[in-house]
């Protein structure tokens, strides 16, 4: 069995295993490479780039190795594979566990407990959700579903196209570090410098291929592009600027505006705002419907776009 097809078979039971268990409870991969980063970052950490920059290499290359040698180890056995990178796959996807919170906020909403939404918003973005209302939560659930589509599932299999298990834990673990050291806070403007430019380049195909889908499973694909066209390049971030753009256009509602991080106001610009309405408590729901439809297109897309470059290599 060739490589194309062990990843197709491997990714596609992966994300049919993340549909149906979800994320485990307890000792999740994730999970564990974030408490070896932190014990890296507290033996490295320094107010200086160079060593942001030796953490990055550090954690990323030690999961690129890891799961080059777990592929090497299993390399003349298809089943085994299939096996490995269908694990792979189920742990770095998030694509249920997206779905779950943003429902469980909808659900509180949906009931009139704008207290409960808040106290689960955190589970899914760093907003401050004392400073929402219910139609604020509804947004930013909405924009979180939105850029996770691309960060928690699109991205990694676009990457695990690319490099097989590899570059799903590869991608994971970038994305898993600009999580933690990433932002702009005083203690990492400089040491997670490079974990972020590092995201942003990890990011940027798998989030294009979200917008481009997300264009093609919304409810209206014109104005989808339309909206990522006119507004992406406006949003301060490079990847998810297309992505919140796009969906924001195919669900025919406007995204963006001021928002509030750790008590500190960003006034960002709107998407889609001249097309589109106020994001409802119903468009949650909307949108991880697309972001599920998006997922399993993203796979197919990745398993042909395999098939193709290795038929074209061999």
């Amino acid at each position: 069995m060739g490589a194309d097809r062990v990843f197709a078979y491997g990714a596609a039971a992966g994300l049919l295993g993340d549909l149906l268990l979800g994320d485990p409870r307890r000792g999740h991969p994730v999970a564990v490479f974030g408490r070896a980063a932190g014990a890296v970052e507290r033996a490295l950490w320094r107010d200086h780039r160079g060593w942001g920059a030796l953490h990055t290499a550090l954690c990323v290359g030690g999961a690129v190795a890891l799961g080059a040698a777990a592929a090497r180890a299993v390399r003349t056995s298809p089943a085994a594979s299939v096996a490995l990178t269908g694990a792979a796959t189920w742990a770095v996807v998030g694509g249920t566990s997206l779905a779950r919170e943003a429902t469980a906020v909808a659900r509180a909403l949906e009931a009139g407990d704008v207290e409960a939404a808040r106290e689960r918003l955190p589970h899914l973005c760093g907003r401050d959700p004392q400073a929402l209302d219910g139609d604020g939560i509804a947004r930013a659930v909405v924009e979180s579903v939105a850029e996770n589509t691309s960060d928690a599932v699109v991205g990694a299999l676009v990457w695990g196209a690319v490099a097989g298990v590899p570059g799903l834990l590869g991608f994971r673990a970038v994305n898993t570090l600009d999580a933690m050291v990433g932002h702009k806070s005083p203690r990492y403007r400089r040491y997670g410098w490079a974990s972020a430019r590092l995201d942003d380049l990890a990011g940027w195909p798998g989030a294009r291929l979200t917008a481009a889908l997300a264009a093609v499973a919304g409810d209206d694909p014109r104005g989808a592009v339309r909206a990522w066209r006119a507004d992406a390049r406006r949003h301060p971030s490079p990847n998810a600027g297309p992505v919140e753009a796009s969906f924001a256009g195919a669900l025919g509602v406007r995204l963006g505006g001021t928002l509030s991080y750790g008590g500190r106001v960003e006034h960002r610009p709107v998407l889609n705002g001249d097309a589109g309405r106020a994001v409802r408590v119903t468009d949650i729901r909307r949108a991880v419907r697309l972001s599920r439809r998006v997922s399993w297109l993203a796979l197919g897309v990745s398993a042909v776009a395999r098939l193709v470059v290795k038929g074209r290599t061999t």
